[in-house]
């Protein structure tokens, strides 16, 4: 079964650069590989070396704008069969650039640098097929493995949004019965804090955040658990005074890993506990902590939680790539998380006091 792009064309996109660019440097390969094999002639020169890379640059540069001129066309056949005409079209190309090549050196009379024209036309036909259906292959797997990376990751999301709903939404709703008739006022604040975050948990496997908004989202799910819980939970929220709020980030980052501290670390003390929030922004790099006070690992289940940061830590580094990080462990009678993005130094935006705008 065909993994197709998001544009829902299955033929790999030659038209990017990064590809472009591959295939060019798997014809300058080929030169090389080439030179270096033993042979009895004589050795190569400079100027043959310059000559040949020349060639099979030009050729590659052909073959890749042709079959990104086609992909549209060839994409509407069936993959095994689009894949031939497109392997069939560069060994055209091919033929037909090595046949003017060596007419061109018949007509100035250095065709004895060359061998026979069916050695020289073949062979060039035959190299340029092999080698692009092999750059084709490669190019087709790894957008299937990118297709079932972010399919995984919409998974993991949707999954996380089915955790989030039960217990939370119960809790929520008792706590806020309690309150109609003694805070009416503070009642209708839960209710609207709890809508705002499930229309975000609704969205979590679709488009993408940013930080504004998930610190926003995870301010009102803790002022929903301080009315649950009342004095027993604080949070302590040290802001860095320049932070890039517009940074894209995938849904239901922050406010999980809150929600961990609350279940898994607050709730579970009779006394309670604060929540110490970080987010700091230092030489292109986000990063973004929460610790708790918590039991030792031995007494707190945390089959949750570590679910939950699994999640997390697969949607961060398919979004931001192997720079994310994610680390997460006990000390000293403490819960630390901690979560690493990189960002463009400036998407930065200072904010007088350290706050949310």
């Amino acid at each position: 079964m065909a993994a197709p792009a998001p544009d829902g064309l299955w033929l790999p996109d030659l038209c990017r650069l990064p590809r472009l660019l591959a295939m060019l440097g798997l014809a300058q390969l080929t030169v090389l590989v080439v030179l270096l094999v033993p042979h009895p002639a004589a050795p190569w020169n400079v100027s043959a070396f310059v000559s040949a890379s020349g060639y099979a640059l030009w050729l590659a540069l052909s073959v890749s704008v042709l079959l990104c001129a086609c992909r549209r066309p060839l994409s509407k056949f069936p993959v095994r069969l689009g894949a031939i005409i497109a392997v069939a079209l560069a060994m055209a190309v091919a033929l037909i650039a090595s046949a003017i090549v060596h007419g061109l050196f018949s007509s100035v009379g250095s065709v004895s640098a060359l061998p026979g024209f069916g050695r020289f036309v073949g062979g060039s036909g035959a190299v340029v097929a092999l080698l692009t259906a092999i750059a084709l292959r490669y190019f087709y797997v790894i957008d299937r493995w990118q297709a079932q990376v972010a399919a995984h990751a919409r998974a993991e999301a949707d999954a996380l949004q089915a955790r989030i709903r039960p217990h939370f939404l119960f809790n929520s709703m008792n706590m806020i019965a309690t309150l109609l008739r003694r805070d009416p006022v503070v009642a209708e604040r839960a209710v609207l804090d709890l809508s705002d975050l499930f229309r975000a948990a609704l969205g979590a496997g679709e488009g993408t955040s940013t930080l504004r908004e998930e610190v926003s989202l995870a301010e009102r799910y803790l002022s929903i658990e301080q009315l649950r819980l009342g004095e027993r939970l604080r949070v302590h929220w040290d802001l860095h005074e320049s932070l890039p709020w517009q940074l894209p980030m995938p849904r239901l980052v922050l406010q999980p890993v809150l929600e961990n501290a609350v279940l898994h670390g607050i709730s579970r003390l009779p006394e309670g506990g604060t929540i110490d929030v970080r987010l700091s922004f230092e030489a292109g790099l986000l990063e973004i902590e929460v610790a708790n006070p918590s039991l030792p690992p031995d007494d707190a289940p945390a089959q949750g939680a570590g679910h939950a940061q699994r999640s997390i830590a697969h949607r961060l580094g398919f979004a931001f790539g192997p720079r994310a990080r994610m680390r997460y462990g006990w000390n000293d009678g403490r819960y630390a998380c901690t979560i690493q993005v990189p960002v463009p130094t400036e998407g930065a935006t200072p904010v007088p006091g350290g706050r949310t705008p």
